[in-house]
């Protein structure tokens, strides 16, 4: 999955869908899903005597949405755009913005059968 946790991320589809960036909390790549900050918000009822609202009561989290309801918004650019893979001239594996073509950030470490000459 190309999207990390703390990427601001454009909702696409959905009751929540906008063009608001909103920044993701919490990725699952196993089931393919996402957390988004104050999107799929729903009420949790809970028993008295739990640590989080001891009186009891209802709570109300975000619950994950599919990952491919969302779409990665590229500060450099100012929209939202997909993300690609490349190697740097240093040999550092990056994602970068398939638009605009800037940097997001470094995935793994320089290696010597990558750099450019």
């Amino acid at each position: 999955m190309k999207i990390r946790r703390g990427d601001s991320v454009i909702v696409t589809t959905g009751a929540d869908a906008g063009e608001t960036p909103r920044r993701v909390l919490k990725v699952m790549s196993g089931t393919n899903k996402i957390t988004v900050e104050g999107v799929n918000r729903v009420f949790k009822h809970v028993k008295r005597g739990h640590p989080k609202s001891p009186q009891g009561g209802r709570l109300e989290v975000e619950m994950p949405i599919d990952a491919s309801n969302v779409q990665f918004f590229c500060e450099a650019c100012s929209s939202k755009t997909r993300i690609g893979y490349r190697y740097a001239d240093d040999g550092s594996k990056e994602r970068f913005c398939k638009s605009c073509t800037a940097s997001i950030g470094t995935i793994s470490p320089a290696k010597a059968k990558y750099q450019k000459q």
